[in-house]
């Protein structure tokens, strides 16, 4: 589905997200389709992100919004900092390490000037990384996805309840240790090993405004940041967000 960006006077009768280490959009799309007129930030160059972001080092960034007051615009703050070895994306965020450097772990500074805030948020934590908080578990099944990806969520200042697992299908179509498996889902990552077409991973993420693989390998699904925002939405009283 093509998201209708809404219109200034539209927006501004939205309650307002930002959108941190956004990449191309997965999370902010979907926040989008929940309700929210979505800001976002990255440090590097995002020509297909579809609303409107700053591109700089997230950290500093959220800084100043914190230190000047310009937070208080916000309603609801995503963040999916890189926290694995050599991530790819957003590792330039720590500009000491360099592109592709080595360990990077942004999510515990992160989290600190979250809960600096007092605004609710929600914290990407990838699958792998150890001592993680995982009160939310999202899985492509659940939405009907051609990818699983797996995805645990950090809640600050709100909760919900845990949605429960649901059976995969078969596997993941690819080639595994010299064998080839088919199955109904894509990998949603790196590009050998029978790795999808772009056309058949934007289908299976639900992601249609970028072409760029390495994009679309590090995206969460929209109906992940959906599922998130309309879920948020439902827990204020009436009235709240506005």
């Amino acid at each position: 589905m093509t998201l209708a960006i809404p219109c200034r006077s539209e927006r501004a009768l939205r309650p307002r997200a930002l959108d941190l280490y956004s990449c191309a959009g997965g999370a902010g799309t979907g926040l989008a389709r929940a309700g929210f007129a979505v800001h976002g930030c990255d440090i590097a160059d995002r020509p297909n992100y579809p609303f409107p972001y700053h591109q700089g080092d997230a950290l500093e960034y959220f800084a100043h919004l914190i230190d000047s007051g310009e937070i208080r615009q916000y309603a609801f703050v995503h963040a999916s900092p890189p926290c694995q070895e050599k991530f790819t994306l957003t590792v330039g965020t720590n500009r000491s390490q360099g592109w592709g450097g080595t360990h990077v772990d942004l999510v515990a500074p992160t989290r600190d000037l979250l809960e600096k805030t007092g605004l609710p948020y929600s914290i990407e934590q990838p699958n792998g990384r150890a001592e993680i908080r995982k009160d939310l578990s999202l899985c492509g099944e659940m939405f009907g996805l051609g990818v699983i990806r797996h995805r645990n969520f950090e809640l600050g200042g709100w909760t919900i309840e845990r949605p429960a697992h649901v059976p995969h299908r078969g596997r993941v179509r690819g080639w595994r240790h010299g064998e080839y498996y088919e199955g109904p889902y894509v990998a949603a990552y790196g590009n050998g090993g029978g790795k999808p077409s772009i056309p058949e991973l934007q289908a299976a993420m639900g992601i249609t405004w970028t072409d760029v693989r390495e994009e679309l390998t590090e995206a969460i699904p929209p109906a992940y940041g959906e599922f998130i925002g309309r879920a948020f939405l439902a827990s204020l009283p009436v009235g709240a967000a506005a």
